[in-house]
């Protein structure tokens, strides 16, 4: 501790009391106390400085700038482009995708306002046709009958929808 109080230029007097010594400065002079300094001015300026030392980042910007040769620079440059080409190409797709989910919206919706409008019509065509009128004009005004057992023909069924008539049934 008494090593340290003598390094900042002060002595222990007493249990916590602490008195400046005397001690040289920087600038040559010794200082007692608060006395004011004896200032040398001119061979504080003939002294040679040294240079400051650089800040790392400054440094690394440097090092950096020393790098950018021509080529590099096109290289750059070509990049640049590139990825502005891409990115233009990118938007554009984009926007062409957004046109095209938009455009398949309005016509989803335009489907579903014709489904709707064709329900409504087959219903009311349905709901406007009397079948038990139909047949009673079938069997008294044009004289048609109900087929006989023999006149039926039994067609064998292959999974499909429909049945095609190639050729005449003979029964």
């Amino acid at each position: 501790m008494a090593q340290r109080a003598q390094k900042s230029g002060y002595r222990r007097t007493g249990k916590r009391e602490y008195e400046r010594t005397g001690r040289r400065s920087a600038y040559g002079a010794m200082t007692d106390g608060n006395t004011a300094r004896q200032l040398d001015v001119v061979t504080e300026l003939q002294k040679p400085r040294r240079p400051r030392e650089l800040d790392h980042t400054v440094k690394k910007n440097r090092d950096r700038a020393i790098y950018m040769n021509f080529g590099y620079v096109l290289f750059l440059t070509l990049s640049l482009m590139v990825a502005g080409f891409i990115l233009i190409g990118y938007i554009r797709l984009q926007s062409e995708i957004t046109a095209s989910v938009k455009r398949i919206a309005s016509m989803e919706s335009t489907l579903n306002s014709m489904k709707v409008a064709n329900d409504e019509e087959y219903s009311r065509i349905e709901s406007s046709v009397d079948l038990d009128e139909i047949r009673r004009i079938a069997i008294t005004e044009l004289g048609m009958v109900y087929p006989d057992e023999d006149q039926i023909v039994t067609v064998p069924d292959e999974g499909n929808d429909y049945v095609r008539q190639v050729a005449d049934i003979d029964g």
